[in-house]
């Protein structure tokens, strides 16, 4: 894509404006790190174009403080660009489930909300964090969330994050980023640090 042109224009009989404002569906996926924060970066310029937007954190405990929750909070309370509604429904991290089956409630729970969110318009850019988790470990099913978001109205924007994506959702997503490691500070016995991981 040299400078922003695309390699071939489809023949769909849409205008290029109409083809640059169709709503997109975004995948990050992979064992690296940086899945999550790409999508927060990606929710600051929505705010930017005063953008209401939606973040579900499907995994993080509720009683975990995120700094891009923070952030966006802040920035969403400013006055100054668009709205910003923060959910979480976790448990607990998800390598370490304490209480499965209500991990589990909660993530269907939170994905019946998007849809009704969906459904309403409310949000232009929605950051389901972590969300590939409860498809992968079958709480969700990947199928019907490709329906839902085929179907959906309007001009609303959709992140996915996490490990694992299924197959149909790659399949189905506008654009794929799978986030691979090279080299970790955890490999050498490092844990997360303020600042970095939270």
């Amino acid at each position: 894509m040299p400078q922003g042109k695309p390699s071939m224009v489809p023949d769909d009989g849409l205008t290029t404006r109409q083809r640059r404002n169709r709503p997109l569906v975004f995948v990050h996926t992979g064992v690296g790190k940086g899945k999550s924060t790409a999508a927060f970066g990606l929710a600051l310029r929505a705010w930017n174009q005063s953008w209401p937007v939606g973040v579900f954190q499907f995994v993080k405990s509720a009683k975990w403080k995120v700094g891009e929750e923070r952030a966006l909070r802040v920035l969403g309370d400013s006055g100054e660009g668009g709205t910003v509604a923060w959910h979480k429904m976790g448990e607990g991290w998800s390598w370490v489930q304490r209480d499965i089956a209500s991990s589990e409630e909660a993530a269907r729970e939170g994905w019946e909300q998007v849809k009704r969110d969906l459904a309403a318009e409310t949000y232009q850019l929605y950051v389901l964090d972590e969300f590939t988790y409860p498809m992968h470990w079958g709480w969700v099913d990947a199928d019907e969330v490709v329906a839902v978001l085929r179907d959906r109205p309007g001009n609303q924007h959709v992140v996915i994050t996490g490990r694992n994506a299924p197959q149909q959702l790659m399949d189905f997503a506008d654009l794929v980023t799978d986030m691979s490691k090279v080299k970790h500070p955890m490999d050498t016995g490092q844990k997360g640090q303020r600042g970095i991981e939270w």
